[in-house]
Formats: C-alpha cells, sequence, structure tokens
C-alpha cells in the first residue's frame, strides 16, 4: 500500500492562511476568544488507597469525572524525568527534516504513522497539526515499520511508557470502583485482557491566524479512558460544558485524563464523555502525547451491573468493538456514543 502524501503542516511565515485550513464549524466564533479556566480538581493519585485521605480523594475523583469528565493527577508514580524523555524523543522527532519523517508515512486508506489532516469528508478544514499514530498494544498489533529509529532510542521509551500508562489505567478503573461502592475489579474485569492502546505525539506549530484555524477540532473520545501528556508551557486543550468552553491550565508533571464513551457505558452515563478541541497561538508550536486505552474489541461492554436500579435504568445497549462504529456515525455528523443509547 502506498505512503499517503504527508505534507508539513504551513507555518506562522505564511502570509495568508490556506482556504483549506480555515475552520467554519459551529464554535468557529469562539476560537480567538477569551475563556475562563476549567474548575476541576487536581487529584493526588497516591492519596486514592490510602486509610486516611482516599475516602475524600476518591469523593473529589467521582465528582470531578461526573460533572465534567476530566480531571487532573499528580503523584501518579510515573518519574517526571522520564516524562521528560517521552516529550524529548517526540520533539526530536518532530525537528527531523520531513524527508527523513515521511519514512514513517500512514499508508492510503490507513492510520498509523506520520501524517496531518486526517479528514472524515472533503467538507471539512484541515486541522493545524503534525502528528505520530502508533498502535502501541497489543505488542503483536505493532507495525514497527512506522515506528521511528531515529531517535534512537524512540521505540524503547514508548514501550517503556506504554507499559507505565497500562498499569496507571489499572488503578484508576479500581479507583473509580471503589469510588462508587463497587466490586473494585467490575470495570477492569469487563475492560478485559489483551486491550488495545494507542498512542499520538500531536505538534501543533504556532498558525497565523488562530482565529481561523483549529489545532483539533471538537470531539469526544472512543476509549475508556484517555491519558494526556502536556506540553510543559503552552496550553491549547479546552473542554466544553453547557456549550461554553473552559481553558485547561499547565501543570508540570500532570497528566490530563478524561472519559471515553466506552466508560461512559459502563458506568451507565454517571460518567460523561466530554467534547474537547485544541486551538493554537501565534507565539509557540506546542507538543503532546495522548494515550488512549480501549478493551478488547471482543469484549462484550454495558452497563455495570451494579449501576443499573429501579431509579437509574439502563441507558445503553451492550457494545462489541465499539470503535467500529466511529467512522459511520461522525459522518452522518452525530456521536457514536449515540448509536449505544437505548
Amino acid at each position: 500500500m502506498a505512503p499517503a502524501q504527508v505534507e508539513e503542516t504551513p507555518s506562522k511565515t505564511v502570509q495568508e492562511l490556506p482556504k483549506n485550513y480555515i475552520y467554519k464549524g459551529g464554535d468557529a466564533g469562539t476560537l480567538g476568544a477569551s475563556l475562563p479556566y476549567i474548575d476541576i480538581p487536581t487529584i493526588d493519585f497516591s492519596l486514592l488507597s490510602s486509610p486516611t485521605s482516599g475516602k475524600q480523594e476518591l469523593e473529589k475523583l467521582c465528582s470531578a469525572l461526573t460533572s465534567w469528565g476530566c480531571v487532573q493527577i499528580i503523584n501518579h508514580g510515573i518519574d517526571p524525568a522520564f516524562m521528560d524523555k517521552v516529550d524529548e524523543v517526540g520533539k526530536q522527532f518532530f525537528g527531523l527534516p520531513l524527508e527523513e519523517k515521511k519514512k514513517y508515512a500512514r499508508e492510503n486508506g490507513g492510520y498509523e504513522g506520520y501524517s496531518n489532516h486526517i479528514i472524515d469528508s472533503k467538507d471539512q478544514a484541515f486541522d493545524w497539526i503534525d502528528r505520530l499514530y502508533l498502535v502501541t498494544k497489543p505488542e503483536d498489533k505493532r507495525q514497527l515499520k512506522l515506528w521511528p529509529e531515529n531517535p534512537e532510542s524512540f521505540r524503547e521509551i514508548l514501550h517503556e511508557y506504554t507499559s507505565k500508562i497500562e498499569k496507571l489505567n489499572e488503578m484508576l478503573l479500581k479507583a473509580i470502583a471503589r469510588a462508587l461502592t463497587l466490586e473494585e475489579n467490575c470495570f477492569l474485569d469487563m475492560y478485559g485482557e489483551d486491550a488495545s492502546m494507542l498512542s499520538i505525539f500531536n505538534l501543533y506549530p504556532p498558525c497565523p491566524r488562530p482565529d481561523l484555524a483549529i489545532g483539533l477540532k471538537p470531539h469526544a473520545d472512543a476509549s475508556v479512558f484517555t491519558y494526556l501528556m502536556q506540553d510543559k508551557e503552552v496550553e491549547g486543550l479546552q473542554f466544553q460544558k453547557d456549550d461554553q468552553w473552559y481553558k485547561v491550565p499547565v501543570i508540570p508533571g500532570a497528566f490530563v485524563i478524561n472519559v471515553g464513551d466506552q466508560i461512559e457505558i459502563m458506568s451507565n452515563g454517571i460518567f460523561k464523555s466530554p467534547i474537547h478541541r485544541v486551538v493554537t497561538n501565534t507565539e509557540k508550536g506546542r507538543m503532546s502525547l495522548v494515550m488512549f486505552c480501549f478493551p478488547n474489541p471482543n469484549k462484550e461492554i454495558e452497563p455495570v451491573k451494579g449501576l443499573v436500579t429501579e431509579t437509574r435504568p439502563r441507558l445503553y445497549k451492550t457494545m462489541k468493538d465499539y470503535t467500529s462504529i466511529l467512522v459511520e456515525n461522525y459522518q452522518k455528523g452525530r456521536r457514536p456514543i449515540e448509536a449505544a443509547k437505548i
């Protein structure tokens, strides 16, 4: 299969924004607006199992995921020095000459590899983004030909990072069960072994017209949970609640975690998968790394039995391989989660 055509996103030095980057979505008028910061707690992950402070921290976690669908966590057990290494190999890759990066270009019809502006229809504007999209689990599904060998440590570091996020995700699935006073492994058992993980390194170059171009269009995630390592200096992520957009502050060493559609289904709608987007700026590029955790596609997911009651009836169907319905629904202009509702 031939590689897709890849060109770097134009730099901020362009005099006029190319027409195919002018975003015309319903939220376009808010791109350059001054917005408030999101009001979510920062969770001390190390306290979630504490016999003294655990209950209070679990309540904060549950409240944030119920009201906002997202949270920032600190003291998560991943060494900040290692996070710096992950950040550095991503920046080194994006800093390579275009011809070198093209060695890892995604193939036509595929998603994995180096690319920009993947769109679902010809009517969509391009996102102001370069990205490297890699399946990291199961390991036998890795397309190593698309994993950069430059920088030399890239593969080893991404492998180690995947293992660390996998453990963090298991701990979070157990924590939310305890927060809802359910059996600790109820979400984890449904998530299943041989689950899938996908990493995307995102580079948002400086943009001459942040009021016209968008870094990443509004969307919700199809994952169970999504783990974002933000740029250490540059903001850009925004969440929507009640038709208002909110900025997410940068907290060095923290992860931004958001609910995905599949945990919304498992929690019977207690946790909501939030709409979010990324905006650009004129001065500085922004790099982030997002890791999506998906259940084993052969496992059925459905609302956990303890969360279906007479006062809270079942709201979602039993689903298998949820990600397979993504493109079909997005092309119809609707969220895939709508297809899962009873």
